[in-house]
């Protein structure tokens, strides 16, 4: 469960920034009959989608290291950073940029930033799941002995 729990976490993570942010918002967009109510709507979603990511970072940071030592999991010395940027990332988009959003405050600005936020934060997340996967185990090398 120790190795496979990082993997579920960080799956969980890009899989629901993926979901919401390439799939969901869109189709709000798409389908919905106005765009002040998609807009609405997909405010809601991305609020979400924040608590979902702290979750996830909390979890992740929290399994980083064995109980009772420092030195972090090989797959945490490689994802830490990641996990840590991945967090303020989504907590600056919700309590920086999503505000302005709302207020309509130089929309293209900030939706661009929102969006690029967003975005990098995914990356964060890829890489995380990424460095949380098992590594496949190197082939035995030849003992150098004359085979039989």
């Amino acid at each position: 469960m120790t190795l496979r729990l990082p993997v579920l976490v960080a799956a969980l993570w890009w899989g629901s920034l993926t979901t919401i942010g390439f799939l969901v918002v869109p189709l709000l967009f798409a389908h919905l009959p106005s765009p002040a109510l998609a807009g609405g709507m997909a405010a809601r979603l991305f609020a979400a989608q924040t608590w979902v990511s702290v979750a996830c970072c909390m979890v992740l940071l929290m399994i980083s290291r064995p109980k009772g030592s420092v030195t972090p999991y090989p797959w945490a010395r490689a994802a830490i950073i990641f996990i840590v940027g991945g967090l303020l990332l989504a907590l600056v988009s919700q309590f920086g940029v999503a505000p302005r959003i709302v207020a309509r405050q130089d929309l293209r600005l900030w939706h661009t930033l929102g969006t690029v936020l967003y975005l990098v934060q995914w990356c964060c997340a890829l890489v995380v799941l990424w460095r949380t996967l098992p590594r496949p185990e190197a082939p035995a090398a030849p003992t150098g002995g004359t085979a039989p």
